[in-house]
């Protein structure tokens, strides 16, 4: 489950001072979860589960099993007992038991961000905290906007428990410019998380390849670990189909009820990932072997 070693990557400067950092170059390396490989090939497909009950968790867990997904995400906030510790660990359980050996990633979405739920700073970083003590999740997700000290202690806690985390941000009123979205997912980099995690919301077409430009400079300039990235809402779908060419690592499709705008089923985004692994990959540019009439696919 451990990452494989530290990347080679040093810079000089401070994190609002983009421009003047010294970067002496990145070998950005994957993160292994389980048995899976993240930062590498084909962007995997996480899987979110939003049920409001412990039953239709169970629910949307088991139809996993019959969709190409790589790994769950629980948003636990859309789970009415969410605050209650002993309805959490119940939940974490019944999912480790039927995953098998699918990684987990647990996720508490805050209103601010596009969740259901507000929750203070305090109570975010206890219940992360008491997620990870359980040891049923490989991943969890800390917003890097609740603030330093939050998100220090979150990232300890899980390193000591071998759990990966998953830095974000989420903004669903806009796209920032490609210099503030790099400086975010540095600022995450920077605050020990595994992963770091971006998702805007495009106003308009150029805001997609804003975006787009700041994975790809993010991935081949900065990056110690995997970046995730997205532009929301149909507009933004192409960067959730892209991720291979431009450096974005995982991708999120709905097995039954999308979590966020935008998101593809699972089948259909297993589909594309697939078309564009094969035209990427191919000398001259085409998808023969994927798409001719005697393909088994």
């Amino acid at each position: 489950m451990d990452r494989e070693g530290d990347a080679d990557c040093a810079y000089e400067g401070s994190f609002g001072d983009l421009g003047g950092r010294e970067w002496k170059g990145c070998n950005m390396k994957s993160v292994i979860v389980r048995n899976l490989k993240i930062g590498e090939g084909i962007p995997k497909i996480c899987a979110p589960l939003v049920g409001v009950s412990i039953e239709q968790i169970e629910q949307q867990a088991r139809a996993l099993a019959g969709i190409p997904a790589d790994l769950a995400e629980w948003r636990a906030d859309w789970f009415e007992g969410v605050f209650d510790d002993g309805q959490v660990a119940a939940v974490l359980q019944m999912l480790r038991a039927q995953l098998n050996d699918m990684p987990l990633l647990f996720t508490f979405r805050t209103a601010l961000e596009g969740g259901e739920r507000e929750i203070g700073a305090d109570d975010y970083t206890k219940l992360l905290k008491t997620v990870i003590q359980t040891g049923c999740a490989d991943l969890v997700d800390v917003q890097v906007f609740m603030g330093d000290a939050a998100v220090k202690e979150i990232v300890a806690a899980a390193r000591g428990a071998g759990v990966k985390t998953v830095a974000s941000n989420h903004d669903f009123e806009k796209t920032p410019s490609k210099e503030e979205m790099i400086r975010r997912l540095l600022k995450m980099q920077e605050l020990g998380a595994d992963i770091a995690k971006i998702a805007v919301m495009p106003q308009e077409k150029r805001d997609v390849l804003e975006l787009l430009a700041a994975t790809e400079e993010m991935h081949r300039k900065y990056a110690k670990g995997p970046v995730i990235t997205m532009s929301m809402a149909g507009m933004g779908a192409v960067s959730r189909l892209c991720g291979e060419v431009f450096g974005s690592a995982v991708t999120f499709g709905a097995a039954e009820r999308a979590s966020a705008p935008g998101q593809a089923g699972v089948r259909e985004l297993a589909e594309a990932l697939a078309l564009v692994h094969t035209i990427a990959g191919s000398p001259d540019g085409t998808a023969q072997r994927c798409c001719s009439p005697d393909s088994s696919r």
